[in-house]
């Protein structure tokens, strides 16, 4: 039986036989949809049918897939095909102290053509080389105009849009940091949260200065990529009102200081042509406003990276902690609590799942099945233009790549089509495209591995519980607390996960590097389901024996991140794993 990636929505058998060397005729019909293509496998030959370069290419992939498979002679067959979403896109974040290498990059870049998806989109806040800001990037080893070039082109030859990405609002604490740019901070010092908790300054304070510089960091960024389509961000501006633009906020409302930026930065970047995206999350909250927003060559990003709960049981007062930062009972109900503000006003939007991986060391996958399928039923469901699939790097960016491909893979295939993917299976695609791994082992293990947290009995919020335990920070809330068996279990299911993986014999280029990493990242699960149960009094662990395995862990990790990501930032986000010590 053929087992496509992602599978076609329509493929009918016809019972016959062809060379699998027969030549192909390709040709143009503008009657088939966008990106879409009509193969067929005859006895006398075969046909490729396409929309247009999108989908004679797919067209060609599933070809080839067919031919791995079957040999010398093709089953005859017709598949009609084409996607759900016209933009199925990745963003990775590369501000979280890990900085990819361009050999990471190209392996990335390589990857999203096999799943075809076709927008990429690298998070920034402080990691671009601009040139009059060397402060703020010199330790981060940053992207530059010149690794944007080669990416730029590298996309290009695999039909990929490099979208441009900078954050220009929230999450600007690296540069506020800086004494040079303390004056444009909202709250230099920092604010005090409703639940007690400080936070350093991270939202600039909307002014003309705070623009100019904005203005500034895309006239220097924006030239260097083909694609006139640009994430500004503008996301998490928790701070805003807590300080210097209190007064103005009593006056004239959060929400309207908020967009009187939002639209000076919109005019600006519609005046260069761009076709503009941002986040959504602020705008959600006030959907008053969304008549003052321009609907030409602008996008709202509604994102939400959890499995929809329908009715969700918070502890007491957690209610008060989301309603801080912007999330409530209905948000949490997933995508469909997400939308309604840009649905019923008629405004464009992409929905934006997550891969589940940041704060979690191996993923955490059921979560992710659960949240990147409910984007695109909710998404196809409501008009949405895009799926964007993001993967963010919190506290450090400890997981490693691979732990992202199976949320990718499985994202790739909702988005591609919805009807005969939703029940996708990521094994098959990582063995036999992405590890190529004929034994299957390596897969199995990286699925299990990315699952074993759940066995705790625990569960957490944006994270898995082994995390938050091992970096001793705050996060678990919610289901019951672990149990002696739920730990003993998890150890289990770590360890037959750490034999699966090692017995994998990947033929792909970066083989080793997946099975060291992830090893790398088992070990550091397994320390922190010790930790876990030490923290429940479930088990007593010999704190002399812990302590030396967590340095030993640490090394390796060091080890690790050199085969994929840049020297910066490794010290910071190492960091949180020596406060463990």
């Amino acid at each position: 039986m053929i087992d496509l990636f992602p599978r076609p929505r329509h493929l009918q058998s016809t019972g016959g036989s062809a060379a699998a060397d027969a030549p192909v005729g390709c040709a143009r019909d503008p009657q088939v949809p966008a990106q879409g293509y009509r193969l067929r496998i005859e006895s006398t030959g075969i046909s490729l049918v396409a929309a247009d370069d999108a989908g004679e290419r797919y067209g060609r992939d599933t070809l080839r897939q067919i031919r791995s498979q079957c040999g010398d002679t093709l089953p005859t067959m017709t598949i009609e095909d084409w996607p759900d979403f016209p933009v199925r896109g990745y963003m990775l974040d590369v501000s979280r102290d890990r900085v990819p290498t361009r050999e990471t990059l190209e392996r990335i870049v390589d990857l999203l053509d096999l799943l075809r998806i076709n927008h990429l989109e690298l998070y920034t806040e402080h990691t671009f080389a601009y040139s009059a800001h060397r402060t703020v990037w010199s330790d981060a080893s940053p992207i530059t105009g010149d690794d944007v070039g080669w990416l730029d082109q590298l996309c290009a030859e695999r039909g990929i849009e490099l979208a441009a990405n900078q954050n220009c609002f929230g999450h600007m604490g690296r540069w506020l940091a800086h004494q040079a740019y303390r004056p444009l901070a909202e709250a230099a010092d920092g604010w005090t949260t409703s639940w007690g908790a400080h936070w350093k300054a991270a939202v600039l304070y909307p002014c003309d200065a705070s623009f100019e510089l904005v203005r500034g960091l895309f006239d220097e960024l924006l030239p260097l990529f083909s694609s006139d389509r640009v994430n500004i961000n503008c996301d998490e501006t928790f701070e805003l009102g807590k300080g210097r633009s209190a007064a103005l906020v009593a006056e004239r409302g959060r929400g309207q200081v908020y967009l009187d930026f939002l639209l000076r930065i919109l005019d600006d970047l519609h005046r260069r042509g761009k076709e503009v995206l941002f986040w959504g999350d602020i705008i959600r909250q006030h959907p008053e406003l969304v008549a003052q927003l321009p609907r030409e060559s602008t996008t709202a990003l509604v994102w939400h990276y959890e499995a929809p709960i329908e009715n969700p049981a918070l502890p007491e007062g957690f209610d008060e902690i989301l309603d801080e930062v912007g999330i409530n009972a209905e948000v949490l109900r997933g995508f469909a609590g997400q939308v309604p503000t840009f649905v019923d006003t008629g405004y464009p939007f992409w929905v934006c799942p997550g891969t589940s991986t940041w704060n979690s060391l191996l993923g955490r996958l059921t979560n992710a099945r659960a949240n990147l399928l409910d984007a695109a039923e909710v998404g196809s469901r409501n008009g949405a233009g895009g799926y964007l699939i993001t993967d963010w790097g919190d506290n450090g960016h400890v997981q490693p790549p691979s732990a992202s491909f199976a949320p990718l893979a499985l994202g790739a295939a909702f988005s591609w089509c919805l009807d005969t993917n939703r029940d996708a299976d990521p094994a098959g695609v990582l063995s036999r495209r992405v590890f190529d791994d004929p034994t299957g082992s390596l897969a199995a293990g990286a699925l299990r591995a990315a699952d074993a947290y759940r066995l705790t009995g625990g569960n957490a919020f944006n994270g898995s519980p082994l995390f938050y335990a091992l970096l001793s920070s705050s996060g678990i809330f919610g289901g019951d607390p672990p149990t002696a068996a739920g730990i003993k279990d998890t150890l289990q299911a770590l360890e037959r996960a750490s034999g699966e993986i090692a017995g994998g014999r990947p033929q792909c280029a970066d083989g080793d590097v997946i099975q060291r990493e992830l090893s790398q990242a088992i070990e550091l699960a397994r320390l922190g389901t010790l930790r876990l149960a030490a923290q429940n009094d479930l088990s007593g662990i010999d704190a002399t024996e812990w302590q030396r395995a967590m340095e030993r862990a640490i090394d390796e990790q060091r080890g690790c991140w050199a085969l994929r990501s840049r020297s910066g930032g490794l010290d910071d986000s190492l960091a949180h794993l020596s406060r463990s010590l």
